[in-house]
């Protein structure tokens, strides 16, 4: 029986987690193998049959500051995890993004002789290079799912595969050809973590209020990943609407963003996931984020932006498909102009459909299942563990 863990942290790691074990799953019975995965992963995980050490629901956090909050949380669960993998010695453990926790448990994994493999790289290219030679000793493979990031680590010996974006095959898979888009439908994504709505949805709410005052027929719905961060949706929404009564309706859903990702017409978002998602199902975005004060100061010293964006969709595309606003600019002063661009017959309406195309096309493997080529990958690292093989 082949023992295979899977490590994700994150709601869009437990997305892309949930689709490797299930091609993780078929491979076996192709094979006629038995398959034991195990390791830590939310809901998604847990749908697709992994029994997880660990539920990693709550963990997504962002910032230095933010991080430290939940430090205990992370130590105990680190050692938790750690004293199961040198017990149950799985074949391959495959990391998936997470580089803050991931990073030191692929340490300790390498010092215990258990392989790893490590599925959606770290941003080393925004955070500096010293991380590169770290991935190159600890990690026996490395999955990227952007086509820059093999140039990436073309100067070390890891070795690199690009298999593709999950999310193309993802969101083609959930894609429903009766479902039409509604022009006069603004999106709103203010994320997946508590920290990101209690700062981005009041400016998201104070553009929809200036919008909606100047273009009467649109109508405005929120995606919430979850029933917690549509519950503080709601209890924002509601206070900023008795400072402001003139707000126009807000829908608010739960666990439906995929199609909303089809149906609206245009949408403002958190920097994240979902703005490559967002490309991939065609709807065009404004994207913003804000960081804790303290955090952004620490960045501005270590971060260095990659191709000069922080919008994950024009890194890809090298050039702004999705106008982007950090911190102070994340104002209805900016996002007011820059949505009204993109509504239908918007003056970068039409740029932005062909820049979406543009990453759709460049994020596609040659396989067009990028769970399945990283699934093939991880079945032949733990393949060579299994005989013998060093991690």
């Amino acid at each position: 029986m082949k023992k295979i863990w899977i490590i994700a942290g994150e709601s869009s790691g437990d997305l892309y987690g949930a689709n490797l074990a299930r091609e993780l799953k078929a491979l076996a019975a192709a094979n006629g193998e038995e398959l034991e995965l195990s390791g830590m992963g939310g809901p998604r995980m847990i749908q697709a049959g992994v029994p997880v050490l660990v539920d990693s629901t709550e963990l997504g956090v962002m910032g230095i500051f933010e991080v430290t909050k939940l430090l205990f949380t992370f130590i105990g669960i680190f050692f938790k995890l750690l004293r199961a993998a040198k017990r149950e010695r799985p074949d391959a453990v495959i990391l998936i993004d997470y580089p803050g926790f991931n990073l030191r448990f692929a340490k300790a994994l390498y010092k215990a002789k258990i392989p790893v493999v490590w599925y959606v790289s770290p941003q080393v290219w925004v955070w500096g290079k010293r991380r590169k030679p770290v991935l190159a000793r600890v990690c026996s493979k490395m999955l990227v799912i952007f086509p820059f990031e093999t140039e990436v680590y073309a100067d070390t010996r890891l070795d690199t595969e690009f298999v593709g974006h999950p999310l193309i095959d993802i969101v083609a898979a959930r894609t429903d050809p009766a479902i039409r888009r509604s022009p006069d439908t603004v999106l709103l994504l203010p994320g997946s973590r508590s920290m990101e709505i209690e700062r981005l949805l009041e400016p998201m709410l104070a553009t929809v209020r200036e919008v909606g005052a100047r273009h009467r027929e649109l109508k405005f719905h929120l995606a919430a990943p979850r029933e917690k961060i549509a519950s503080l949706c709601r209890k924002i929404i509601d206070r900023f609407r008795r400072r402001h009564p003139d707000l126009p309706e807000v829908e608010v859903s739960v666990g439906d963003t995929g199609y909303w990702l089809q149906r609206a017409g245009c949408g403002l978002a958190s920097s994240g996931t979902v703005t490559v998602e967002a490309a991939v199902a065609g709807l065009p975005l404004v994207v913003g984020y804000k960081l804790n004060f303290f955090t952004l100061l620490l960045a501005s010293v270590l971060v260095k932006l990659y191709r000069g964006f922080f919008t994950m969709t024009n890194i890809i595309a090298g050039r702004a498909v999705y106008q982007e606003f950090l911190q102070w600019r994340f104002a209805p002063r900016h996002l007011v102009p820059a949505l009204e661009a993109i509504l239908p017959g918007g003056s970068r309406s039409a740029e932005v459909e062909t820049g979406m195309t543009e990453v759709r096309n460049a994020l596609s493997a040659r396989s067009g299942n990028a769970a399945h080529q990283a699934a093939l990958a991880c079945w032949s690292v733990a393949e060579h563990s299994r005989k013998g093989g060093t991690a």
